[in-house]
């Protein structure tokens, strides 16, 4: 029998051709690692897992979107999904939205249809996702139809307007069969996951608290009504919330000021930065809560609280203090740079990281920059949130802000603006979903809202 033969050389141009492929490759880590701020360990360890990934879509792997809730948000939310997909149709109560986005997305001569009601949207059989981009009292019912349409939902955040609507979500979502994405988009941030899993790997020690600011709220008022609009359906817009005179400062870009519609920053902003929170701790929910108001509501004004004090404890003794800055605007881009950003510190009984949009830095620069030896805990890796729903629209895997954990999210946010409410320091049961012991009683109310009809569960079909 002839022995194997031994195992070529590699030639000259072939070990030439690694080494420029080699001194690339740490050109371009270095160069991100300079843009970005990230250490260089980090950012080679996600390049070479992109570099494994072997998505090959179809040139004609064009799903078809449509846009529901056609604001500010929503238009941006869509320009993302057409990097993915054909925006065919747009829906908004306010005709000028719907006629704004339908002129934005025309690609040569083909210009999405426009509705005005969502449910015969759904009806199409040529729409395979939907972009939910309404206000946050709109968020679960367009949900619900979608999912029963079939139709797979990228939903901007918070998921809910309250927690007991959450699992309506998530129940149609999973009877279903249909793929959620939360519009969390910080979980597909390499700096916010990066935080998270120093965090939970023990990198700053024992994990003690997690301290996050919020962008303050609007306070204003009292506002004088005015005739609606031409071309804005009012009542639709109003939906399960109690009808009231047409006010310009509760519609569109003010809505989240209001209590009816949402609930302030703490359910704007706090979806975000709660949700990178919730995320480092790694545990379901807290077990108490407790809420101070830092300033009221001017009467006939905007009713959601704008300065707040929260703090969450949980099961394993970490606190999480939840707190409004003026140092911000209500987009939270800074207006003094003296002062303090919003973002997350996690602080530990070895040092703290801090991290928001523009930044990642520690107590000890060695906390990021040196490699773990060995990371026990590794998060799930997305860096493109509308990328990652429409890779999980094809591979029907769960994507990175599934309907559960959106759910988890918003309730976090939902359970301090109750403790806002009421005043009163609460106890959470997370398994049951309801508050017990003392004082649950009150804070049980506001675990769901009234819906005017005919905007209640039945209007999803």
């Amino acid at each position: 029998m002839n022995p194997s033969p031994p195992p070529s050389r590699p030639q000259a141009s072939s070990i030439k051709d690694f080494q420029v492929s080699r001194r690339t490759f740490v050109k371009r880590v270095a160069t991100v690692a300079a843009m970005t701020g990230l250490p260089l360990w980090f950012v080679e360890r996600q390049m070479l897992e992109a570099a494994e990934e072997t998505k090959v879509p179809s040139p004609n792997d064009r799903p078809g979107i449509a846009l529901i809730g056609c604001g500010g948000q929503g238009k941006g939310d869509a320009v993302n999904a057409s990097n993915h997909g054909d925006i065919i149709a747009v829906c908004d109560v306010d005709e000028s939205h719907a006629e704004e986005a339908a002129k934005k997305f025309t690609v040569g001569t083909k210009v999405p249809v426009k509705y005005s009601d969502f449910r015969k949207l759904l009806e199409r059989n040529d729409i395979n996702a939907v972009v939910n981009a309404t206000p946050d009292h709109w968020h679960s019912l367009v949900n619900i139809a979608a999912a029963r349409a079939g139709k797979d939902i990228y939903s901007e955040k918070p998921l809910t307007l309250t927690i007991d609507e959450g699992n309506n979500v998530i129940g149609a979502v999973q009877r279903h069969g249909v793929v959620l994405q939360t519009g969390t988009q910080q979980r597909s941030s390499q700096r916010f996951r990066l935080a998270a899993e120093l965090v939970r790997n023990n990198r700053i020690g024992k994990l003690k608290v997690a301290e996050v600011w919020l962008p303050a709220g609007k306070r204003g008022g009292p506002f004088a009504a005015s005739p609606v609009p031409q071309g804005l359906d009012w009542d639709f817009w109003q939906g399960q919330t109690p009808s009231v005179p047409y006010v310009k400062e509760r519609c569109h870009t003010y809505f989240r000021y209001w209590y009816d519609y949402s609930g302030g920053t703490m359910t704007d902003w706090g979806a975000h930065h709660n949700d990178i929170a919730y995320w480092a701790i790694g545990l379901v929910a807290p077990r108490e809560v407790e809420a101070r108001a830092l300033s009221k509501p001017v009467p006939g004004g905007y009713t959601a609280f704008a300065d707040y004090d929260v703090r969450y404890t949980y099961e394993n003794g970490v606190s999480l203090h939840v707190r409004t800055t003026k140092d911000d605007d209500i987009y939270g881009e800074s207006v003094n740079a003296k002062g303090q950003h919003n973002g997350i510190r996690f602080v530990g009984t070895d040092g703290w990281i801090w991290v928001n949009r523009q930044e990642i830095t520690a107590s000890d620069p060695a906390l990021l920059h040196t490699p773990a030896a060995e990371e026990k805990d590794k998060l799930v890796v997305s860096k493109n949130h509308m990328g990652n729903f429409f890779d999980c629209v094809r591979s029907r895997q769960l994507p990175i802000c599934d309907v559960v954990t959106g759910h988890r999210s918003a309730n976090m946010c939902h359970l301090g603006a109750i403790a806002l409410r009421t005043g009163l320091k609460l106890t959470w049961d997370s398994g049951a979903e309801r508050f017990v012991g003392e004082n649950a009683a009150e804070a049980n109310r506001y675990l769901s809202r009234p819906m005017r009809a005919p905007y209640d569960y039945s209007f999803s079909g």
